[in-house]
């Protein structure tokens, strides 16, 4: 694949690429939000209403983008969010996002729906690695995983909050995602022609052995759990503050809490002991028509008065997304479809691309801005609409 840099210029150009390697069904689940995806829009648009105050008249002989994010140093002020499915998107899926993501200087997160063994991408990666945990497979399930992950050397654990049921992605059931994932071959007879128009990546599918089972959700006395149960499976395993007590008591690390968009969730999540907080939508995967996370960002910040680091993620696309979400108070970003468009577009490579094109971004945001180390970042460098002000102020 050519990722030269007059082709691949932005997130935006992997993007293309990635829809024309893999098949619709899959571009789509990659792609798509919930219901009539309007957050999923508002997540990217809200960044226009951020505005920069740039320092003129200043120069730089480098600029500093490391961050320290839960006692881990990091070359860049953004990590690899968790993206389940990434196997089918690649064969190579979450190991080489970790491997691309440590070698890039950076920190990796690996969702519970993965295909690849979480000791696998562990030790694909000499970056920090966190796991995300969903309760999918029950109760003792997420205690094994919570101990493989600890064996591992993973050295947080993300626990997502804003998953009582799957959204309703429409595309998914328009394209035949169920079909694909574990329908009969009878079933996706309807459903071929897109899969057969993507002849080099369904040759690597195959060759890969299809969709793999859930390796990581180890049922006990069955095994690995089978990817038909997964959805079913979310409706009866939603994350209560309450289970936060008993996962504390499984794992002895920082714990982040995912999926945060308004200021009483986040005082509780500070009072339930979270190391860190993400504020995120989910990528507008789950309940549409909420807060773009850019927007919500002020007000998550007002609430915990910094007594725990917060993350942001949802709508980054663009090294300047970055720099004013930090401006606004993140520690750091997570970047999800940005890397996941690589990933499909080129494997390892299009995951390093991604990376590259978000630090070269950022590093030549920062310099126009006028500041020389990411941690000199603050609300002055922006100004943002009174409304989101009025909001952290509730």
């Amino acid at each position: 694949m050519n990722l030269s840099s007059s082709r691949v210029i932005n997130i935006s150009d992997l993007r293309s690429i990635a829809e024309r390697r893999v098949p619709k069904v899959v571009f789509d689940y990659l792609d798509g939000g919930a219901d009539g995806e309007v957050t999923l829009h508002e997540n990217c648009r809200a960044f226009q209403s951020v505005i920069f105050r740039p320092r003129q008249a200043v120069a730089f002989p480098e600029i500093n983008l490391r961050t320290r994010l839960l006692g881990h140093e990091l070359s860049l002020p953004f990590m690899l969010a968790p993206v389940g499915y990434s196997r089918m998107m690649h064969p190579g899926g979450e190991v080489v996002a970790a491997r691309a993501a440590g070698i890039a200087g950076t920190g990796y997160i690996l969702s519970t729906i993965s295909g690849h063994k979480l000791e696998n991408v562990k030790r694909a990666t000499p970056g920090p690695a966190w796991y995300q945990l969903y309760l999918v497979g029950g109760r003792e399930a997420a205690e094994g995983a919570i101990e493989r992950a600890r064996n591992a050397g993973f050295s947080a654990l993300v626990i997502t909050v804003d998953t009582a049921v799957a959204g309703m992605r429409e595309r998914d059931p328009r394209n035949g995602m169920t079909q694909l994932l574990c329908g009969s071959a009878f079933s996706k007879i309807p459903f071929l022609p897109q899969i057969l128009s993507r002849p080099g990546w369904l040759a690597s599918f195959l060759l890969d052995g299809g969709m793999p089972d859930l390796e990581n959700v180890v049922i006990p006395g069955q095994g690995p759990m089978p990817l038909l149960d997964v959805t079913a499976s979310l409706g009866r395993s939603a994350v209560t503050w309450a289970d936060l007590r008993w996962i504390r008591e499984s794992w002895n690390g920082p714990i982040v809490v995912k999926g945060v968009l308004i200021g009483d969730d986040a005082r509780r999540a500070v009072d339930e002991g979270a190391a860190a907080i993400v504020v995120s939508n989910h990528g507008a995967r789950q309940l549409d028509h909420v807060s773009p996370t850019i927007r919500a960002l002020p007000e998550i910040m007002a609430a915990v008065h910094g007594q725990t680091e917060v993350l942001m993620d949802g709508g980054v696309r663009r090294g300047s997304d970055i720099v004013k979400a930090l401006c606004l108070g993140a520690r750091a970003v997570l970047v999800g479809r940005a890397y996941a468009y690589g990933l499909a577009a080129a494997g390892q490579a299009g995951v390093t691309k991604a990376i590259e094109i978000l630090r070269t971004d950022v590093e030549r945001t920062m310099r126009l801005l006028g500041c020389g180390a990411v941690s000199e970042l603050n609300g002055s460098y922006v100004e943002y609409p009174c409304e989101w002000e009025r909001a952290a102020k509730a």
